[in-house]
């Protein structure tokens, strides 16, 4: 199932319009995150 939804990101004093894609499916859990994530999102991920 996929979904998307949109939110926004705070850059300096610009709201960004972000969106958001999630694919729910049978299998072996994963996240891949892509573009240009913070540092610290990045920590999160490979923590997890």
């Amino acid at each position: 199932m996929l979904a998307r939804v949109w939110s926004a990101s705070i850059v300096g004093i610009d709201a960004v319009k972000v969106g958001v894609e999630v694919d729910v499916s049978g299998g072996l859990p994963g996240i891949v995150v892509l573009g240009l994530p913070d540092s610290a999102i990045q920590k999160v991920v490979l923590s997890n």
